[in-house]
């Protein structure tokens, strides 16, 4: 056999290990930690979010706080330079109205930060999120610079109290994931809109933008809605109200 040969049948067999006859690894960690299989994306889904500046005070990070807890991001007590979440400030020039805005990754139906990867550990699942693989990712930084949103944070610092569900690495890029693995689970809203409307502020509204009836979706056909950098055409799954 030929050394390509070769190494093409070791990978196949690599990519399904076994440790005994008609068992993997994989299905091994999942009878170790009682996980279920996951069921995949699904295709027919846009996950999305209908942010209504409106109703977003300044000065409130509620969303940003439930992120950090979520994620382990960090604490006041233990700060964290990474942000998956930011706050930012807007004026209108013309005639000087203010809005506080939550800018996070806008999961774009056509993402600059998967074009660029040279390793493929930026991608977009089927559903629209787009996310990072850590196993793949070298910490080249160039999903960061082509991000227009500056999204993206990179971890400089070693990591230890880590959350089992969202596993984070030194030397990786990283950003708002749409709490992909609550949705895994069967969730239906990210841990930043939960904590919004539990504030009673309502201002994140999260959702299937491709299903007509969601709340999501019959709300931006009811409402003028504008996405960041439109002129970009990069179709991001955020959208914002009263901008």
């Amino acid at each position: 056999m030929s050394r390509r040969g070769f190494l093409g049948v070791a990978a196949a067999e690599l990519a399904g290990v076994m440790l005994a006859p008609g068992v993997r690894l994989v299905e091994f960690a999942q009878a170790a930690t009682g996980a279920a299989p996951s069921p995949g994306a699904n295709p027919r889904v846009r996950w999305g979010m209908l942010i209504d500046t409106t109703k977003c005070a300044e000065g409130c990070t509620d969303c940003v706080d439930a992120c950090n807890r979520e994620n382990g991001l960090g604490t006041p007590s233990r700060p964290t330079d990474a942000r998956w979440i930011r706050k930012i400030e807007i004026k209108e020039i013309r005639t000087g109205r203010q809005a506080s805005v939550p800018v996070m990754c806008q999961h774009c139906a056509e993402p600059p930060c998967v074009d660029v990867c040279p390793t493929g550990a930026s991608f977009k699942r089927a559903d629209g999120i787009v996310l990072v693989d850590r196993h793949t990712c070298i910490g080249c930084r160039y999903c960061m610079m082509a991000c227009p949103y500056k999204a993206r944070s990179f971890v400089h610092e070693p990591l230890t109290d880590q959350h089992p569900d969202v596993p984070r690495g030194k030397g990786c890029v990283e950003s708002c994931t749409l709490c992909v693995h609550r949705l895994d689970r069967g969730e239906k809203v990210t841990a930043c809109a939960e904590a919004c409307t539990k504030a009673g502020h309502g201002a994140i509204l999260f959702g299937d933008l491709n299903d007509p009836d969601s709340a999501i979706a019959r709300r931006v056909r009811e409402v003028r809605s504008t996405q960041l950098r439109a002129d970009l055409g990069l179709d991001p799954g955020v959208r914002y109200e009263g901008l």
